[in-house]
């Protein structure tokens, strides 16, 4: 995918998201940490240090510290890859194939028990979903 589609549909996906998430904070939900707590934490912890308790039944795989995400870039969070990494659109073993990503698969399965009595666009959930969790994961980086 060519870098001006991506940053194209990132802009696109995060307006579309925005009343969702302008929603979510004036409840005090944080959608990111829900996402992260529910969907990451098992493997990179807690605090995404990579400690999390199935962190050692990955065999040959070290699961990696996402505090050091931006000093591992040269002080620059990765914020597209990150993205791709979720959706699948950038391979990680442990998260599944590109043809089936295990987080964008499980968004979209989850959109559609949950909207199944109103029209939706699963793609908007997903994509809110993905930019609260790669946001949130921008915030536990090293200081």
């Amino acid at each position: 995918m060519k870098p001006a589609r991506i940053i194209a549909t990132l802009a696109a996906a995060t307006v579309l998201a925005l009343p969702v998430l302008a929603a979510a904070q004036q409840q005090k939900i944080d959608i990111g940490k829900r996402e992260y707590d529910a969907n990451c934490a098992v493997c990179h912890g807690a605090k995404g240090k990579g400690d999390g308790p199935y962190a050692g039944t990955l065999v040959g795989t070290r699961v990696p510290d996402l505090t050091t995400l931006a000093k591992r870039n040269g002080g620059v969070y990765p914020f597209a890859r990150m993205y791709e990494y979720v959706d699948g659109t950038q391979m990680v073993k442990a998260h599944g194939t590109r043809e089936m990503p295990i987080w964008g698969n499980d968004y979209r399965t989850k959109a559609a028990e949950y909207y199944m009595e109103v029209p939706y666009d699963p793609e908007v959930f997903v994509r809110g979903r993905i930019l609260a969790l790669v946001e949130y994961m921008y915030r536990l980086q090293e200081k």
